[in-house]
């Protein structure tokens, strides 16, 4: 006898186990509840597909609504099942509505996706080529992925997020793709996905150079973008997110979101924290001249924020055509659901929110205290992870650096910029560095932020590898199609005597001792270290400042053109900075050493200079000064000192103290022999010497 339960062509919706309250596809063993949030949509149908996710096999209305809540049990429904939304609406985009059911639609709330965008002009919801206001009727399903229902059952053995202190926090930025594709000792069927980023091989290296955390370039579902698409290229580092519960699939072998989970119990199994980068500015679907793939055709003038002018158009705080509208509460109730979820199901360990302005943005500008960061600081869940914010965006008041609430730590391009500059050998970078091995104080330094608020970097993925930093005045931007036009300027960086690759040896022993002492300066700050993968390998991009849509070996990491000596040097630094983690507290310190205002649970700190005294006013002034050194005390613990020197060989005179040289990043390998050290030493050029005291400080 036929089975008319669990018949595509006769299944019905049971409205009596019908929730609302659960967004998205939910299964439970004897079928599965559907769920989706469109408060101006007057119907909404849910499309089941095949097996392969090409073939339509039923069409239902969702039965119920409520609250903007379109919602139904639908008997029979297993994991793995593929499907879409069809929603109807008004037409009408001068009020900001664009409804158009013949455009298949994915699930906001999807945890795993079938298939990928072909691109096709049926996938926009007018004529391609004339006027937004008209209306397209081609169907757009044979040329969209489609959400599947995802089987939540997953044994993690008792796996749970890590959650290392801040001040023993070394972050890595990776992408997966690029972290993987060419390391050796990863099958070549695992690389460029998660089973290959979270293997031993990958592993092994991240505790050689004392990494506790890997933040990961966009993981989320995302499409790439036709224009670079026509043009042979790709959007490689992925911020153009069309889901925010489903990870890539290019990034996984199959299409299941265990893949993914199984990445993360291996890499907390190794002590390794996963952050992933967020993009919960903007989506994929662009201005009013975007196709059609979601949030657009669900409710565009819900899930967007639109020109209040003319709500035709869409509000671009972002540059990439749309604003994510999540001073919405529905908005906002999903973009806490995502980072819930990636939490409590997926356990990773916080987020790196891209163009955060764009998040605390309320009609009067950005807002420390606005509805997304207040509603992030009393969730239970997500107030005990990591949370750090790009600050800033490409509207108006958008660069907010040292202005995000706690506990929000915040990526710091002013000290990439200031140790850039004073490495460099620019004029009048004294100040500017002090600040920034203090833990950048005049950003930080209130409203009862700890010392470690600031995520200090050298390098990211966006800008010149640390390497191209030394090898190039300017930035090589040709392969992206754009002649040269983008990318920034703004590089600080110094080729050293030759453009690019060369052979001479005296350029090449020179950009690595300035890598190495820019790592050294990283590692011996006050704040948060942030190492680009690659980076403590001499990767180059061949001076591509902007390398977002080179997915080749551009991008990928040259793990055989690696730099031993620079990866020796990171490990020394890290293995270091652990040492002396008792004089980087998180408190800010104290300045000055007056001995009847020393305590036993703060660090106070004095600079130093080479002639043998406390810098006076008159030093802060002196532009020409390459060499100066910033020592820490503490009660009980003892002294360090940091010594840097941006120029040539300097004699140093040091205070008193039974001094040993810890390290200098001059010399190969970069540790010292144990020894004392007293009186005058000679501080190489272009090098960081770390010394530490023993004695009550």
């Amino acid at each position: 006898m036929k089975d008319l339960k669990h018949d595509p062509a006769t299944r019905a919706f049971d409205r009596s186990a019908s929730r609302s309250d659960q967004l998205g596809a939910t299964p439970d063993g004897e079928g599965t509840n559907f769920a989706l949030f469109s408060d101006h949509a007057e119907r909404v149908e849910l499309c089941l597909f095949d097996e392969t996710g090409q073939n339509e096999v039923q069409r239902l209305d969702l039965p119920l609504m409520e609250g903007g809540i379109w919602h139904g049990y639908l008997p029979g429904v297993q994991p793995g099942q593929a499907y879409g939304y069809r929603v109807h609406g008004p037409h009408d985009p001068e009020a900001g509505h664009r409804f158009n059911p013949n455009k298949l639609l994915l699930d906001p709330y999807a945890q795993e996706m079938r298939g990928f965008l072909k691109w096709d002009d049926a996938l926009f919801a007018y004529p391609v080529g004339g006027d937004d206001r008209e209306v397209d009727t081609r169907d757009s399903a044979p040329f969209m992925p489609k959400a599947v229902v995802a089987d939540p059952v997953y044994d993690w053995e008792a796996d749970d997020a890590l959650r290392h202190n801040w001040s023993d926090t070394v972050i890595y930025e990776a992408h997966v793709k690029g972290l993987t594709q060419c390391l050796p000792g990863i099958p070549d069927e695992d690389r460029g996905t998660f089973r290959g980023l979270s293997s031993p091989a990958v592993i092994e290296h991240l505790h050689k150079i004392g990494v506790t955390t890997i933040e990961l370039l966009p993981i989320h579902a995302m499409i790439q973008d036709r224009h670079l698409v026509e043009k042979g290229l790709s959007n490689y580092w992925g911020y153009n997110t069309i889901g925010f519960f489903a990870p890539n699939r290019t990034y996984l072998a199959g299409e299941q979101v265990r893949e993914v989970k199984d990445a993360i119990k291996r890499f907390h199994a190794a002590g390794i924290e996963v952050i992933l980068d967020v993009v919960y500015n903007h989506t994929a679907e662009g201005n009013e001249l975007g196709p059609m793939l979601s949030f657009k055709g669900i409710d565009n003038a819900s899930y967007y924020v639109l020109s209040p002018e003319n709500p035709r158009h869409a509000f671009d705080t972002t540059g990439t055509g749309n604003t994510l509208n999540v001073a919405h509460p529905m908005v906002l109730r999903m973009v806490m659901d995502s980072l819930r979820y990636w939490v409590e199901v997926m356990h990773v360990d916080g987020f790196r929110f891209d163009l955060a302005s764009t998040l605390g943005r309320e009609p009067d500008g950005f807002e420390r205290e606005g509805a997304f960061f207040n509603a992030l600081r009393q969730d239970p869940v997500l107030a005990g992870v990591k949370l750090i914010a790009e600050p800033w965006d490409v509207g108006d008041g958008g660069y907010q650096v040292g202005a995000f609430p706690w506990p929000f730590r915040e990526w710091n391009d002013k000290f990439r910029d200031d140790t850039r500059a004073f490495w460099r050998g620019d004029d009048g970078q004294v100040p500017r560095l002090s600040q920034r091995l203090l833990g950048s104080p005049t950003q930080f330094n209130h409203a009862h932020r700890p010392a470690n608020s600031s995520i200090n970097f050298v390098a990211a993925h966006d800008g010149f590898t640390l390497w191209d930093t030394v090898s190039y005045n300017d930035k090589h931007n040709d392969s992206n199609g754009e002649d040269n036009r983008d990318g920034h300027s703004h590089n600080i960086s110094d080729n050293m005597g030759a453009e690019g690759p060369t052979e001479d040896g005296f350029v090449l022993a020179a950009r690595e001792r300035r890598v190495k002492a820019m790592l050294a300066s990283l590692m011996f700050s006050h704040g948060v270290p942030m190492v680009l993968a690659g980076d403590e390998l001499g990767q180059t991009q061949d001076g591509n400042n902007n390398a977002y849509c080179q997915d080749n070996a551009l991008t990928w990491i040259d793990w055989d053109a690696a730099r031993p000596v620079l990866t020796d040097a990171l490990s020394a630094f890290a293995a270091a900075r652990r040492d002396l983690q008792p004089l980087l507290a998180p408190r800010f310190f104290a300045v000055g050493r007056a001995e009847e205002d020393l305590e036993a649970d703060r660090v106070h700190s004095d600079w130093w200079h080479p002639a043998g005294h406390e810098m006076a006013e008159a030093d802060w002034q002196d532009a020409g000064l390459r060499c100066f050194g910033l020592r820490h005390a503490r009660k009980g613990v003892g002294m360090a000192m940091v010594l840097c020197n941006a120029g040539e060989d300097c004699e140093v005179v040091l205070p008193g103290g039974d001094w040993q040289q810890i390290l200098c990043s001059a010399h190969d390998p970069v540790e010292a022999e144990a020894g004392p050290v007293s009186g005058t030493m000679l501080v190489p050029a272009q090098s960081v010497v770390v010394l530490r005291a023993a004695g009550e400080g």
